[in-house]
């Protein structure tokens, strides 16, 4: 099969697409044939070469690079009894293991998977796993209620529209932190209010939270990496919710921050299917690429500013 592998840290230059054998499922895990893979900015940092700065993936090269999948179950292993050959599925890699969804086949734990959104096709679909189980882990950090307010930084995103779609559904009020002309994308995805923060700096953050807000947030999901700059619009006691541990502030006035790491969680993703499948989650895919264009695919993603995002159809 074909398998995109970073063969040396750095640029997208160092991204290779090669020849290399079938992968065989073991006794729990599923063969899934790709038909979609997403290019996640995590991609694009341990392709160059951060996650090992950060201590958080061996040196060891060549590695597969690819979280998201979206495909078609090829082969079971003997212990997996309750799918079927032929299933659209949908799961999640580990990309510290050494092999990525960014090729033909790929072999996942049958804990990862879950079957894919109806509705959606392959390219949306391939879009959920980890942003979504992202935002959900997230949210449910928090530990908001009905009636609570959360504020949720890069909100256009992926992980934080999941998070906005989420907490509309259950009842939390949203305060959305995103560029001007991404404001009308905020409020269809449910925030109430939006803070535009194409002039703000890290001091005024806060403030024009407050403005709105007197005494603050209840919690927040620092989906930007804001870091202190929405800490300070969180109210004494309140619950701050990093992605990535670098960007964590130190907790102050008696708040709580919590570092969330995201996990395979097939159960989890299933509930989130079934939440795309009611409308109640949405996704917007920029660009589907080949998986000979995936150097381009990771430029993309590393450029920024995209309205949607970067998919892969090997």
């Amino acid at each position: 099969m074909r398998s995109v592998a970073v063969t040396a840290f750095g640029g997208a230059e160092n991204l290779a697409v090669r020849e290399v054998p079938d992968p065989v499922p073991g006794p729990h895990q599923v063969l899934v044939e790709v038909t979609a893979s997403t290019v996640n900015a995590i991609d694009v940092s341990a392709r160059a070469g951060l996650l090992v700065e950060a201590g958080l993936m061996t040196p060891a090269l060549p590695v597969g690079p690819g979280w998201d999948v979206a495909g078609v179950v090829r082969a079971l292993g003997t212990r997996v009894g309750d799918l079927q050959v032929g299933a659209r599925v949908i799961g999640l890699c580990d990309l510290l293991a050494g092999a990525g969804a960014h090729a033909e086949l790929v072999v996942l734990d049958r804990s990862a998977v879950a079957s894919a959104p109806a509705t959606w096709t392959a390219e949306q679909a391939a879009t959920l796993p980890l942003n979504g189980l992202t935002a959900v882990g997230a949210l449910d950090a928090t530990g908001l209620h009905i009636g609570d307010t959360l504020l949720v930084t890069g909100a256009a995103g992926g992980v934080g529209g999941y998070v906005l779609e989420l907490a509309r559904d259950r009842g939390i009020a949203t305060v959305a932190a995103v560029r001007s002309r991404h404001a009308g994308r905020a409020r269809a995805r449910g925030a109430g209010i939006v803070v535009a923060t194409d002039e703000l700096t890290e001091h005024t953050l806060a403030q024009e939270v407050r403005a709105r807000v007197p005494g603050g947030v209840d919690a927040v999901v620092d989906a930007a990496r804001a870091g202190i700059a929405a800490h300070d619009a969180l109210r004494s006691r309140g619950v701050f919710v990093a992605l990535v541990r670098p960007f964590a502030p130190p907790p102050v006035r008696g708040t709580t921050v919590i570092v969330h790491e995201v996990a395979a969680d097939g159960r989890r993703l299933a509930g989130l299917a079934r939440l795309a499948d009611t409308g109640r989650l949405t996704t917007d895919v920029a660009e589907i690429l080949p998986l000979d264009e995936v150097r381009r695919a990771h430029r993309l993603v590393e450029a920024g500013g995209l309205d949607g995002r970067v998919v892969i159809r090997p």
